[in-house]
């Protein structure tokens, strides 16, 4: 079960980098969701498609 997890948890933090980098926002802004994203991939996922996308 652990490994279906990661592997959703791998496959949303993809969609959601690929999100931020097509999305309007300026490169520092981009860079840092993106580097959010990474460390903390499901509370930066998370918190980009919450907070992030209103942006």
């Amino acid at each position: 079960m652990g490994g279906i997890a990661g592997l959703l948890v791998l496959v949303l933090d993809i969609i959601a980098i690929i999100d931020v980098l097509y999305s309007p926002m300026g490169m520092g802004k981009k860079a840092l969701w993106v580097l959010l994203i990474l460390v903390l991939p499901v509370v930066g996922m998370v918190l980009y498609f919450v907070i992030g996308k209103k942006q």
